[in-house]
C-alpha cells in the first residue's frame, strides 16, 4: 500500500499518471480515455518548454480571451479548431466517403443555422453589391439518379470578402444566406454575387496569435453548402473558385480537387455576370450512422 501511495504522489515524472489513474472508473470510457490523452499531450509540452508561471498564466489568457470573443454571431473557439486543422481531421477520419461522393469540409465559423427559406431563382444578395453570379444546382444519389426535395443551405462572403455577420450594420440581415428545395429533377438555381477571398479574423486572439507567429490566414473564394436530404447523409462542403491565387495555401484545409470549380463568363439582365453549375452526390446513411 505505501508503495503504491509512494507511486501515486504528484510530481514532474508521474503528474499525467497520477491525473489518468483518477479515470479508472469512469463512465464513458472513450471519453475518459480522449480527456486522460489531452492532458497528458499538455502535461508533455509543459515538462518540455518548462514555461514560468508569468508564460502560463499568458495561456490561460488567450484562452479565457477566446471565450469572451465568442458570442451567438460570433464562434472563436470553432475558428481556433478550424485554423489548426483540428476540425478538418475529425471531419476527415469521420466522413469517408465513395470517391465518387461529394466530400465533406468544414463547416467554418460564419455558419448560422437560422438561413432563410428561398424560392429557387431568388437572389441571396439583398444589397445587389458586386459582379452577378448565376448558381444552378443538381442534388443526386451515386447512380446519378436526382434526390427531390433535399434542402441545400448556402452562405457566403461578399465581394469584399466579409460575411454578413462580420458586418452586422453595413449589410443587411440574413445577406447572402439562403436555403433551397430542390425540385422532381434534384435540381434549384438562384442568384448572388462574385464571393472574394478573404483573411481570416485577426481582430481577435486566434487570429491575432497565428498572425504574430507568421502562420498564413487567408481562404480562397468559396461558396458553403449544408446539403440534407432524407435517407442520405448530410454533406457539409465548399466549391472553390479555380482562379483564385490562394487555393494552395487555405486556413481551413478545406480545399480538395473535386471541389474546384470555373466560374464562366456569362451575361445576365444585360450585365456582365459569371455563371457556376454544381452537382452534389450524396451517399445513402448507412444502418446504424446517422445521417
Amino acid at each position: 500500500m505505501a508503495e503504491r501511495a509512494k507511486a501515486l504522489t504528484f510530481s514532474e515524472a508521474t503528474s499525467a499518471e497520477v491525473f489518468s489513474e483518477r479515470f479508472s472508473a469512469g463512465r464513458d470510457g472513450n471519453l475518459s480515455r480522449l480527456i486522460a490523452a489531452a492532458v497528458i499531450h499538455v502535461h508533455d509540452l509543459i515538462k518540455q518548454f518548462r514555461p514560468t508561471q508569468d508564460e502560463w498564466r499568458k495561456v490561460i489568457a488567450f484562452l479565457t480571451d477566446v471565450g469572451h470573443a465568442s458570442d451567438e454571431r460570433r464562434q472563436e473557439w470553432v475558428l481556433l479548431s478550424d485554423l489548426i486543422g483540428a476540425s478538418a481531421l475529425v471531419e476527415e477520419i469521420n466522413s469517408r466517403r465513395p470517391k465518387a461522393a461529394t466530400p465533406n469540409t468544414v463547416r467554418g465559423p460564419f455558419f448560422r443555422n437560422d438561413a432563410p427559406e428561398r424560392v429557387s431563382g431568388s437572389s441571396i444578395s439583398l444589397d445587389g453589391i458586386g459582379e452577378l453570379l448565376a448558381v444552378s444546382v443538381r442534388v443526386q444519389d451515386l447512380d446519378g439518379l436526382p434526390i427531390a426535395d433535399a434542402e441545400v443551405v448556402t452562405w457566403q462572403a461578399n465581394a469584399e470578402g466579409f460575411y454578413e455577420n462580420q458586418q452586422p450594420d453595413l449589410q443587411p440581415e440574413h445577406n447572402l444566406r439562403g436555403l433551397f428545395r430542390t425540385d422532381t429533377d434534384g435540381r434549384l438555381h438562384y442568384r448572388s454575387v462574385m464571393p472574394s477571398g478573404y483573411g481570416v479574423p485577426d481582430d481577435g486572439p486566434v487570429g491575432r496569435l497565428l498572425a504574430e507567429a507568421g502562420y498564413p490566414l487567408r481562404r480562397p473564394a468559396n461558396l458553403h453548402f449544408v446539403v440534407r436530404a432524407k435517407g442520405f447523409e448530410t454533406i457539409t462542403t465548399h466549391i472553390y473558385d479555380a482562379n483564385d491565387p490562394h487555393l494552395g495555401e487555405d486556413a481551413l484545409f478545406g480545399v480538395r480537387p473535386e471541389l474546384i470549380v470555373c466560374f464562366e463568363p456569362a451575361e445576365i439582365d444585360g450585365q456582365r455576370a459569371k455563371a457556376v453549375s454544381l452537382t452534389f452526390v450524396m451517399v445513402r446513411t448507412k444502418p446504424g450512422r446517422a445521417a
